[in-house]
């Protein structure tokens, strides 16, 4: 197989990355894009009481596991599976799955990091940011861990002013102006979200030139 073409998508929380991702994905079948994320190699820490959780910053690159993420994105543009424990974000509870990862025409790469390692930006031949107001972001943030974590407003904001922003302004925002698409994200309109992806969809499939329209 050729040498994939290569995504990059990358946001900070509550960006909306995975509601753009999602978009991104529905205008392609299966076969033609495979998708590995930065947040299924995350070094595992154990089972932690809720206080270490809070403490514990899990918005560091030293958190995750760079060389084995590299590692996996190789091996898929050798055009190779990779099989992957997915992530359970520390929870005990939870049975993980074995994620497949079939190479593709189009790989994508997402993550909070991916701009900051070097090794992995480089390769990128597209880099998408998904940019999104602090104050946006953070009520996103907090409407997402009170619902579905179940994590209380006061750990949500300790993480957020503590761990989350500081990593957003160091390890993301300075790579915003190398991206190819700047992609705002500032409202609860979906459409709009729907609308960009199909756009950036479209001259993807330009760009790599699949051997037949009936493909697409």
């Amino acid at each position: 197989m050729n040498k994939p073409f290569i995504v990059g998508i990358a946001g900070g929380s509550g960006s909306g990355k995975t509601f753009f991702l999602n978009c991104f994905l529905k205008h392609f079948d299966k076969s033609q894009i495979s998708l590995v994320s930065q947040d299924d190699y995350y070094i595992p820490v154990g089972e932690m009481s809720a206080e270490e959780n809070k403490q514990y910053n899990f918005d560091l690159p030293s958190t995750i596991d760079k060389a084995l993420f590299l590692e996996h994105i190789n091996t898929l543009i050798a055009g190779e599976t990779v099989y992957k424990k997915e992530y359970t974000f520390n929870n005990a509870s939870a049975t993980p799955k074995l994620l497949e990862l079939k190479p593709a025409p189009i790989l994508i790469v997402e993550g909070l990091f991916i701009l900051h390692f070097e090794e992995i930006a480089r390769i990128l031949d597209l880099k998408i940011f998904l940019d999104t107001e602090e104050e946006i972001a953070l009520q996103r943030r907090l409407k997402r861990d009170l619902i579905e974590r179940g994590y209380s407003e006061e750990d949500i904001l300790y993480k957020w002013h503590n761990h989350v922003v500081p990593a957003y302004r160091e390890y993301l925002l300075p790579f915003k102006n190398n991206c190819h698409n700047v992609v705002s994200n500032n409202t609860q309109i979906a459409e709009d979200i729907i609308r960009v992806s199909k756009d950036i969809s479209e001259d993807l499939k330009q760009k790599i030139q699949f051997l037949s329209k009936s493909e697409l």
